[in-house]
């Protein structure tokens, strides 16, 4: 099984990462590239309380929100495509 890193380890860790780089964090603090890269990703799709604990449920983020939202976007238009296209072909067959 893997290192486990607490969740403020890993915050300080991404911070420190953006005022150096990644690379250099990574050997400084002894963490995987990978691992670090991780985090930086989690940060910035989670923001705040991105590094829960193991076992703990993050909170929906806006982000996931907006990605739920811009999907039924893109699924409500895609139905109106298909009501026009019957529309348009149901009215050039009664021609």
């Amino acid at each position: 099984m893997g290192t486990t890193y607490e969740p403020g380890f890993k915050e300080q860790a991404v911070k420190f990462a953006y005022e150096t780089t990644p690379s250099k964090a990574a050997q400084d603090l002894g963490v995987p590239l990978n691992t670090l890269y991780g985090w930086m990703r989690k940060a910035r799709l989670h923001g705040e309380g991105a590094h829960v604990g193991s076992g703990n449920k993050r909170p929906a983020s806006n982000s996931e929100s907006t990605q739920y939202l811009k999907r039924i976007s893109e699924l409500e238009k895609a139905v109106q495509i298909l009501k026009d296209a019957l529309s348009f072909f149901v009215g050039s067959q009664r021609k």
